[in-house]
């Protein structure tokens, strides 16, 4: 099968039965995703929805959460992975996003990429769930479903090679979504250690699923 092919039933699948997939982390504006965004890294969303609530009462703008010692913001996020490390970057960003854009998130990927804790997926996540901009943030479930998909080569080793390998087969308009279809299909169906291969729809496309049912050719609905 030819990779625009796949793509196509890919993309098919998805905007048919998916049409409006959205992020499972909770927030109200651009900074507190910012900040969810930044804590999420190797960390469930669930386990960022149980902190955050807190941590937003008490640190509800920039401002308040520029001012903070990085031991009160620990307190918050406590049970979170990598906690020291995270609140020295909340405490930063939120210095960087108070002094230079005037506690406004930027649009652009370069100026995110300015704060600490924010690297190339994280600001890829905010321009496109903020700013609907055309960015595939690949996290490891995005890396790990596009290769077992076949959407990627195996020459794709990196993030980055990920993300340019992806790109120019999704029409600028969908990239956004298929951010997220990618996420929660592997999520929930496409898992790392036991992929539920007997509930997934996209198995008739799946190189990962032909390579265990070599000679396997049937549609599933």
């Amino acid at each position: 099968m030819q990779k625009k092919e796949r793509f196509r039933l890919f993309l098919e699948y998805f905007i048919t039965h998916f049409p409006e997939p959205k992020t499972e982390l909770n927030y109200s504006n651009p900074y507190e995703l910012l900040v969810a965004v930044i804590l999420s890294a190797q960390c469930t969303d669930k386990r960022i929805n149980q902190v955050t609530p807190a941590l937003f009462a008490r640190f509800p703008e920039p401002e308040s959460l520029a001012a903070a010692s990085v031991e009160e913001v620990f307190s918050y996020i406590r049970s979170v992975s990598y906690p020291n490390n995270k609140a020295k970057h909340l405490v930063g960003m939120a210095k960087v996003l108070t002094e230079e854009f005037g506690s406004e998130v930027p649009a652009r990927v370069d100026d995110l990429q300015k704060m600490p804790g924010v690297g190339r997926k994280t600001a890829h996540v905010i321009t496109s769930l903020i700013f609907n901009q055309p960015t595939m943030a690949v996290d490891t479930h995005v890396f790990r479903v596009s290769h077992r998909l076949g959407l990627v080569p195996k020459t794709a080793t990196t993030p980055l090679a990920v993300e340019k390998a992806l790109m120019p087969y999704i029409p600028k308009e969908y990239v956004p979504k298929a951010h997220h279809w990618l996420i929660l299909h592997g999520r929930y169906v496409c898992v790392a250690r036991a992929p539920k291969c007997n509930e997934c729809a996209l198995t008739h496309f799946c190189k990962y699923y032909q390579r265990l049912e070599p000679g396997l050719h049937g549609f599933k609905d």
